[in-house]
């Protein structure tokens, strides 16, 4: 006889998070582990489905979001089609406007899951690199649409449930997984809702565990330097100004990282772990890398980083501009 109890979800928005933690032992053989949390496995390929989900759900339920209301975003990409799937699946039509420099790939997805997309010229990067500047003009074209349609703006930059999704989901699960032995944490900041809301459970349930924030060399505001390099390859992340959700009180120090370390790594997680990913998962583990290496966190730490997106969500580059 068979089992007559079923493990059937009921949506996609049942397949997001709850994503497996995975000891990048080949990359890192030791002392201590290199361990990373699997977000690419989400339903949209990216960690920001989470913050997707947390932000839609407390929309509705404070009653600022109506049913089948037309909801808007701006967004490199990864949010939008987070948002795009959980659009599509609770009925609410979504516009998300986008850089011309993020990558092509993200926009087809987005459409493919039923969003209006709306591409806005580059102001100052090019293709692959995306600007401060190129990301206001982003915002600029959105909040026009919202003024002419009263759309829902989800605003990702300025909405606190962004970090709160992190706080009420991405910790919690990192903290059950390790057994709550995290030595540290690090990862990109974006918006920095991933940051805050992990850094913040962590700190809570242990106030030991070190929270580092990685930037991109040249674009560091939150270490205090000046911005000598606004053009790099972590899309999504480093925009050159230290975002709105991001306080200090969590953060015990900076990590930094060149586009030819997440290169590097972002080649590594393929070749050695056979993990397909994009240009943050390269920069994380590559900080996680150095911050084992300088031998900071004692004996035998633990450190935990997340692999935030597919590779598939990128144009493919044999070879880049600091190899020619």
């Amino acid at each position: 006889m068979g089992s007559s109890q079923t493990d059937i979800k009921s949506s996609a928005l049942e397949l997001i998070g709850n994503t497996p933690l995975v000891a990048l032992d080949r990359i890192w053989p030791g002392p201590g582990r290199l361990l990373a949390k699997c977000e690419f496995l989400n339903p949209g390929a990216s960690i920001k489905d989470r913050s997707s989900l947390g932000m839609i759900k407390k929309a509705v339920e404070s009653g600022s979001l109506k049913p089948g209301a037309p909801v808007l975003e701006v967004s490199s990409g990864n949010q939008g089609c987070g948002l795009a799937l959980v659009c599509a699946v609770l009925g609410h039509p979504l516009t998300v406007t986008m850089s011309k420099g993020n990558s092509p790939q993200r926009a087809t997805m987005m459409r493919a899951l039923g969003a209006n997309v709306e591409l806005v010229d580059q102001v100052e990067g090019t293709p692959g690199n995306v600007t401060l500047a190129d990301v206001s003009a982003a915002e600029t074209k959105g909040l026009a649409l919202v003024k002419e349609s009263g759309a829902f703006y989800v605003d990702q930059f300025n909405n606190d449930n962004n970090s709160c999704s992190h706080e009420e989901t991405t910790g919690p699960e990192i903290w059950k997984q390790t057994g709550g032995k995290v030595d540290a944490f690090l990862a990109t900041v974006g918006t920095a809702g991933t940051f805050m809301g992990v850094s913040r459970y962590l700190k809570k349930v242990n106030p030991e565990v070190q929270c580092f924030a990685v930037e991109p060399e040249g674009a560091q505001p939150i270490r205090g330097c000046e911005i000598t390099k606004p053009l790099h390859l972590l899309q999504g992340s480093g925009y050159g100004a230290v975002p709105r959700l991001f306080k200090f009180d969590t953060m015990d120090e900076t990590l930094t990282v060149s586009d030819q370390e997440a290169v590097e790594y972002k080649r590594l997680l393929g070749k050695k772990e056979g993990l397909y990913l994009g240009y943050t998962s390269g920069a994380n583990v590559a900080a996680a890398v150095k911050l084992l290496k300088s031998g900071v966190l004692g004996k035998d730490p633990w450190v935990v980083t997340v692999l935030n997106d597919s590779g598939l969500k990128y144009p493919e580059i044999l070879k880049y501009p600091f190899e020619q």
